[in-house]
């Protein structure tokens, strides 16, 4: 048998939800089912928290759960960044900013490596940054044709 759940334990449960909708509560009750909460009361929590901003879009959700009470946080992706902003053509100024908010996760040791990813997720969801294409500006960055600032 499992040891008892002590309610005084942070948990962290990450979720992927479409942002502004009501999830089926049958897809959050095994995650956080045993922690003794409502999944039909964290999907609406969810969708509350996820409607202004990231309405339409999947997002990970990181739920922090201690003592019977849920925390939601969204933990957006490059791409859900990246498509946030775009319509059609992106600055270069955005793709910073973007990689500023993801450098914590990158594995890059540097900002520009960081920007780097980013200007690949660009080309995956295939829009264009300043009118270029994103392979050529990372070539750009590698040259040293174009500056990054360092944060």
């Amino acid at each position: 048998m499992p040891p008892k759940f002590d309610p005084s334990q942070v948990v962290d449960v990450y979720v992927r939800v479409t942002g502004g909708e009501v999830g089926a509560a049958s897809s959050l009750a095994p995650k956080i089912g045993p922690l003794g909460l409502s999944p039909k009361k964290i999907g609406e929590d969810i969708a509350k928290e996820t409607a202004k901003d990231w309405k339409g879009l999947r997002v990970t959700v990181k739920l922090t759960v201690q003592n019977r009470q849920a925390k939601v946080s969204v933990v957006p992706s490059a791409a859900a960044l990246v498509i946030k902003v775009v319509i059609g053509n992106i600055s270069l100024d955005d793709v910073i900013e973007i990689a500023k908010i993801m450098k914590p996760r990158s594995m890059a040791k540097e900002l520009q490596g960081t920007v780097k990813e980013i200007l690949g997720t660009c080309v995956s969801v295939g829009c264009m940054v300043d009118g270029k294409n994103p392979k050529d500006l990372q070539q750009e960055i590698a040259d040293g044709d174009v500056e990054v600032p360092e944060d």
